[in-house]
């Protein structure tokens, strides 16, 4: 089955493509999410106009992405969380738990966008992957503190 994608889809492609996908895939994952359509040649003219504003619409994005990261760059953000023996934290920080300190200091991140292998389960200070745009990666210092036990 031959779809046009409306939305850049990881592994697959970038908006605006047309490529090739199983029936399946196409019909039960893409089409209801609203991520493609198919690829008649009516569509196919209607993609070359979305294209075009595409190009135009990620070169915005793509500027205020860098602004942004600039921004970002210098931000560094404090979890205090309980921790037992040998600093192993007994619940862990998340991307979620990022973009909410992220949202308290001003900035609008979706937790998609913050790329962590695997939750935080350590003491320490990290280097935390932000991905604003397609080219645009920022990274901001992430410091895992341990709970002071006086409360």
């Amino acid at each position: 089955m031959e779809v046009i994608l409306k939305e850049d889809v990881p592994k697959l492609g970038h908006r605006g493509d047309v490529i090739k996908v199983a029936e399946g895939y196409g019909r039960n994952y893409l089409l209801p999410r609203k991520l493609a359509i198919e690829a008649t040649q009516a569509n196919k003219a209607v993609i070359e106009q979305m294209k075009q504003a595409a190009v135009r619409r990620s070169a915005v994005e793509k500027a205020d992405s860098e602004a942004l990261a600039k921004q970002l760059d210098t931000v560094s953000l404090t979890f205090h969380r309980k921790a037992g023996e040998k600093d192993h934290l007994f619940g862990s920080v998340t991307s979620s738990d990022i973009a909410e300190a992220l949202e308290q200091k001003g900035f609008n991140i979706d937790r998609r966008k913050i790329h962590l292998n695997e939750p935080l389960k350590n003491l320490g200070e990290f280097d935390v992957a932000i991905r604003l745009h397609r080219d645009v990666t920022s990274h901001v210092k992430v410091t895992v503190e341990k709970e002071s036990s006086e409360a």
